[in-house]
């Protein structure tokens, strides 16, 4: 199933492009722009973009495979880039992720797609050149853990540093045995503990792997959401969510599950969000945060049918779990080769909640056939919205939105975004980064 795109003259398309740029630097403080014409990114590898004060560093995959990161000054709209990796791969899933360090330094990590590959780069200490050090590789697979789980393969990084467990950083993916995995740094990144399987079932499945997303307060806590695996290949495909903090898992009531020294658990173990059936659908994750009382907010999809993906919002009370209808997004994005099966159809427009404000979202979804980025707000946990376009009458689709971590709900709101001239496959594409700053009017 496809959907047909409108040909342009691409002399006239740019000219018009560049026209809309120069005049919203013009009205008021609204800013819109590109990041890169030349850039993908996958949805589970995050941070893809985090805050430094009054920039935020980014980065993605290039259309020949190189990962490249890029620091973007929000008042002045500059950006410049620098390579990490040269022609690394072409797989939107390398999208490289950040965190700061204690020392103040910015970590980057990413790795190959089911390989056996994980890497780091370091921003180095010269203020007035944006510069990574060279990639260095991380072993996270112990031998001893392949004994107990035995698969060997690496896709994902997701670094997050806990204040108060002495700034330790914790880097997350799916490793060891095709299942989320945990490991940890005390050194500010330079040294690595051997991971740990953080979930799985029994008996074990090399074939069976588990999608998450992840969010950190930076200060104890770090949030997870989970499915049972892919829902292309699980008939139900649940939502399960846990926390850690001081070295234990916990459910959102504060029932405790396991120490690190017990790992893995089992879904069943953690809190069932969404218990997935045929009717409804099977469901798949977009993100996580936390709201302004340490609770836990969910986004996921429901799919009653690959051509129909419901957005869902989930919020945590002392009176447990409450999970709403958001709207329907319309079907995968995408562009199907004609004669050919959909090999992605779960692939949905994609969803981000405000780190520093979980009453506020951005989201993807069709609008007269074309995939735009809008705004949605609640004040009741989902039970009502107001909604604001921020894309328009699109030439190409619009997708994957992701607001920078550490951004300040008194900051004007930044979302980024991948614009689609070609998606035929995470393989196969040809895609930017645009981005979109508020005028601080909400």
């Amino acid at each position: 199933m496809g959907r047909s795109k409108l040909k342009i003259n691409m002399k006239i398309y740019y000219a018009f492009l560049i026209s809309i740029f120069v005049n919203s630097q013009l009205i008021g403080q609204i800013k819109t722009g590109y990041l890169t014409n030349d850039g993908a990114w996958c949805w589970f590898s995050d941070p893809r973009a985090i805050m430094v004060e009054d920039n935020f560093i980014a980065g993605w995959v290039k259309s020949n495979g190189t990962i490249e990161a890029a620091k973007f000054n929000t008042n002045t709209t500059n950006v410049e880039t620098n390579e990490l990796y040269y022609q690394l791969e072409k797989d939107d899933h390398n999208n490289p992720s950040f965190a700061k360090t204690a020392s103040g330094e910015v970590i980057a990590m990413y790795t190959r797609h089911s390989k056996k590959d994980l890497f780091i780069n370091r921003l180095e200490g010269d203020k007035n050149k944006f510069s990574f050090s060279k990639a260095q590789m991380i072993h996270p697979i112990s031998k001893e853990g392949l004994k107990h789980f035995p698969r060997e393969t690496i896709t994902y990084a997701n670094p997050y540093k806990l204040e108060k467990e002495n700034n330790r950083i914790y880097c997350f993916g799916r490793w060891t045995g095709f299942k989320p995995n945990m490991m940890w740094s005390d050194d500010n990144g330079i040294s690595w503990s051997k991971s740990k399987v953080i979930v799985t079932n029994h008996p074990f499945n090399t074939d069976n792997r588990p999608y998450v997303k992840y969010h950190s307060d930076g200060n104890s806590k770090i949030h997870i959401v989970f499915t049972d695996g892919h829902p292309k290949v699980e008939p139900t495909n649940s939502v399960y969510y846990a926390y850690y903090e001081k070295g234990a898992f916990f459910k959102a009531s504060g029932k405790k599950i396991c120490d690190i020294d017990s790992l893995p658990f089992e879904p069943k173990d953690a809190d069932i969000i969404y218990t997935s059936e045929l009717k409804e659908g099977r469901a798949w994750i977009a993100d996580i945060g936390q709201d302004k009382n340490n609770k836990p907010i969910l986004l996921y999809t429901k799919s009653p049918s690959t051509t129909n993906h419901e957005y869902w919002y989930s919020s945590y009370t002392d009176e447990g779990w409450n999970s709403v209808k958001i709207c329907d997004s319309g079907p995968w994005f995408p562009q199907t080769i004609k004669g050919k099966k959909e090999l992605e159809p779960y692939y949905f427009g994609g969803m981000s909640i405000h780190p520093s404000n979980t009453n506020v979202i951005y989201l993807s979804r069709l609008v007269n056939g074309i995939f735009e980025i809008e705004r949605w707000e609640t004040k009741d946990k989902g039970e009502n919205w107001n909604s604001k376009a921020i894309t328009k009458n699109s030439i190409y689709d619009n997708v994957r939105p992701y607001i920078p971590q550490g951004l300040k709900n008194e900051s004007n709101e930044v979302v980024l975004w991948m614009e689609i001239q070609k998606y035929l496959h995470y393989t196969k594409y040809k895609t930017s980064i645009k981005y979109f700053i508020s005028d601080g009017k909400k």
